[in-house]
């Protein structure tokens, strides 16, 4: 049976080739008030320096820090080969000892109270199963110029009527759910390649579970060319 620690919240980060952004991106996670976290990075088989940099942001905050433990709440795990989006989530999800799972993109940032304030709201409201948050996009290099996002929605009833008809208003970078979620329907799923995300929240609400999206805007999503999802979207 899988170990559950409470209270804590396991932030998955996968990642390919995100050489430029990881080290900001778990700085963002570092920073994060909600103390009783660990920090799950899974390498799917990147071809550039995304490794290396993982392994020297460490070693850095090793040496300058001595309120985190690295030995019990910092993994890095490089994957022989590029296993797919859904393939990396599924190995962090696996690792994964918290109460809470959280998600992350690895080119993304978090507001330092992302993940109190989601643990708060479930904990005010025991019946939701997943919360997301609001966020604000910005191009690379430009983070003091950002825009708050139009299309997500928010009550469980409006977004569990969304999902039922296909529709799709939960940003899956800024989700945090109970790890029971995990254990009763598994991770993102292969056989849908770039709508991994949307099909794990669709499978979610489909299960009878309550998911929903707090207003403040406490993620930040970054453009850049490279992106994945930026990759689907032109198709």
């Amino acid at each position: 049976m899988r170990e559950v620690i409470p209270d804590r919240v396991s932030i998955i980060v996968p990642c390919y080739n995100s050489e430029a952004y990881v080290q900001s991106c778990l700085n963002s996670l570092f920073k994060q008030t909600y103390k009783d976290i660990e920090i799950i990075v899974v390498d799917d088989g990147s071809t550039d320096l995304t490794w290396n940099k993982i392994h020297r942001w460490k070693e850095i905050k090793e040496q300058t820090t001595k309120t985190f433990s690295f030995e019990d709440r910092f993994y890095a795990v490089k994957l022989p080969r590029n296993t797919g989006y859904a393939g990396a989530i599924n190995v962090g999800m696996y690792l994964a000892k918290g109460e809470f799972i959280a998600m992350q993109d690895s080119d993304d940032l978090s507001h330092s109270r992302r993940i109190i304030r989601q643990v708060e709201s479930m904990r005010e409201h025991p019946s939701l199963d997943m919360i997301g948050t609001s966020y604000e996009y910005f191009q690379d290099g430009h983070f003091e110029i950002r825009k708050r996002e139009q299309w997500l929605s928010y009550g469980v009833s409006k977004i569990n009527a969304a999902y039922k008809n296909g529709g799709h208003c939960v940003c899956h970078g800024t989700i945090l759910f109970r790890a029971g979620v995990f254990d009763q329907i598994g991770g993102p799923i292969r056989r849908g390649v770039g709508v991994e995300d949307y099909d794990f929240i669709a499978r979610c609400i489909a299960a009878g579970m309550k998911v929903d999206n707090l207003k403040e805007p406490l993620y930040f999503y970054r453009r850049h060319e490279n992106q994945r999802s930026r990759e689907f979207f032109r198709k």
